[in-house]
């Protein structure tokens, strides 16, 4: 059986480990949670007040040129363009995932209304993102040109709802529930022998496992930069189109930030070509600018390394767990197999909202999302090994005392 000590051996031989120290994280807390909102970069402090008492505060207006916050958005995208698979001039970061998703997936269907018009069917997972779920739907109700979303139960039967009437497949890379991650160059290559185009959401990839979206032959890709990549709550999200197919459709929000020639002031539209296209409105410039302090993180490094550790830090809480916890009900809903397994892992337990609670309160932080699903997030940046041995004991400790049990830890918050 693996012991403290192993852990602390492991952590003693981990080259990532240096990284831990530019991540202002809570004395006497185990964060697990970097799957949801990424702890806070050291240097995030000083990047948010620089803007404020100095680019904003003295440099003015000024600041769009002199500060470069005119092309911030741009600049972001060719600092996260490696993470996955794409190259300088193919991604922005801007808006939120919800909104991108929209830009994109309103694209997608206007080049299928060119190529194959015939085609009205989005085939998605019941179980994907709900924001995901939901743009669809209310772009077909906005569209009323008789578009489905087509919903499948499990993975395997994707290969047979993906057919001739198929328009787009949006999917999210790794489920946000499971930890499943989806094998994304056959499923393109699947789709797209079928004639539907593909769009992905990295949102719990980016950061997290290597992606390479040239490679796929993706087609259209976006995601948040709040998780793994450690930009703050609420910071912009990304979008990437392939370049073959970013200027065969405009995105319908056809803000002045996507406009060829902004300052022209022109009364009519005109979209710039290139991803720039995908940006529509001004930009939250504080915000955005923090994005930046977690990407000079990841520069220190390579998805490589880090996807090496993610998987030693989720085999490791796997084993754990279902030694320390063998006696009490537990099952594990993440696959055992590497090439399907994202950064997190998740396990049903029946009063999974309440063992959270317990959990928190003892300063071991992970969350729930129902129905009845505990979930665990590993980020390499700055997890050590030994915390997911002391987080493991906690965990088996509340669930021998049942502590769960507890009137406070039944009490439901509004953010699970």
């Amino acid at each position: 059986m693996t012991t403290r000590n192993d852990c602390l051996t492991l952590d003693a031989q981990d080259a990532l480990a240096p990284l831990r120290q530019q991540f202002a994280l809570p004395e006497g807390v185990i964060y697990l949670d970097g799957n949801s909102l990424g702890a806070r970069p050291v240097a995030a402090l000083a990047r948010a007040q620089a803007v404020i008492a100095e680019e904003w505060g003295s440099g003015l207006i000024r600041s769009w040129n002199s500060a470069g916050w005119r092309d911030l958005s741009e600049r972001l995208g060719n600092r996260l363009a490696p993470l996955i698979g794409a190259r300088d001039g193919e991604v922005v970061v801007t808006d939120t995932t919800s909104i991108n998703l929209f830009k994109v997936l309103s694209a997608a269907l206007k080049v299928q209304a060119i190529r194959s018009p015939e085609r009205r069917v989005i085939v998605s997972e019941v179980s994907n993102f709900p924001t995901d779920l939901y743009i669809a739907q209310g772009l077909a109700d906005l569209l009323q040109q008789g578009y489905t979303l087509r919903l499948v139960n499990a993975p395997q039967e994707l290969p047979q709802a993906i057919d001739q009437d198929t328009a787009v497949v949006m999917l999210t890379h790794v489920n946000y529930k499971t930890g499943y991650m989806h094998g994304m160059q056959a499923l393109t290559a699947l789709s797209h022998e079928c004639g539907a185009l593909t769009i992905w959401d990295l949102a719990h990839s980016a950061g997290a496992v290597p992606v390479d979206l040239h490679q796929a032959r993706a087609d259209y890709a976006i995601g948040c930069t709040y998780k793994y990549l450690n930009g703050g709550p609420g910071s912009q999200a990304f979008v990437w189109v392939s370049p073959d197919l970013c200027n065969l459709a405009a995105q319908p929000l056809s803000g002045w930030f996507g406009h060829s020639r902004q300052f022209a002031m022109e009364s009519g539209y005109e979209p710039s070509n290139g991803i720039a296209r995908y940006l529509c409105g001004t930009q939250p410039i504080t915000s955005l600018a923090m994005v930046e302090c977690g990407l000079d993180i990841f520069a220190q490094t390579d998805m490589a390394s880090l996807r090496c550790k993610s998987l030693a830090l989720t085999d490791l809480f796997i084993e754990l767990v279902e030694q320390r916890c063998a006696d009490h009900d537990l099952t594990l809903i993440t696959p055992r197999e590497h090439a399907q397994r994202g950064s997190h892992v998740s396990f049903e337990h029946a009063e999974g909202y309440a063992v959270i609670q317990a959990l928190i309160a003892r300063g071991v932080i992970g969350d729930y999302r129902e129905p009845s699903i505990m979930r665990f997030g590993f980020t390499p940046l700055y997890t050590s090994f030994t915390e997911v041995w002391d987080a493991v004991q906690v965990l088996g400790e509340i669930l021998d005392e049942k502590t769960w049990a507890q009137g406070q830890y039944q009490v439901r918050h509004s953010v699970t």
